[in-house]
């Protein structure tokens, strides 16, 4: 397995723009998490214009499949999204990379 960021960077009415999709949203969120997909998600505080959400898997069209299908990629409540590789250097339970 191998850990990848996906970024998302939200429009200027972030909160209004994804109140119609935020469940649904969330839901998919959940579906990946549950699946060992998705580890961590979360949006930038204040103000809120960028999501990250950290994957575990082995091939990132995982990834770009849970994009495409999302309603805030879909709705335009996400203007661009970025999907990095990621190599862990410290973490209590995670691989270390070299």
């Amino acid at each position: 397995m191998a850990y990848y960021l996906l970024r998302y960077a939200y429009v200027d009415n972030y909160h209004e723009a994804r109140t119609p999709y935020r469940e649904a949203h969330l839901q998919a969120a959940r579906a990946a998490s549950e699946r060992g997909e998705l580890r961590l998600g979360g949006v930038s505080a204040d103000p809120p214009w960028e999501a990250t959400l950290i994957f575990d898997v082995d091939d990132p069209s995982v990834i770009e499949e849970f994009v495409a299908g999302d309603p805030y990629v879909q709705h335009g409540v996400v203007k661009e999204h970025r999907i990095d590789q990621w190599d862990v250097a410290v973490g209590a339970d995670l691989q270390i990379s070299d």
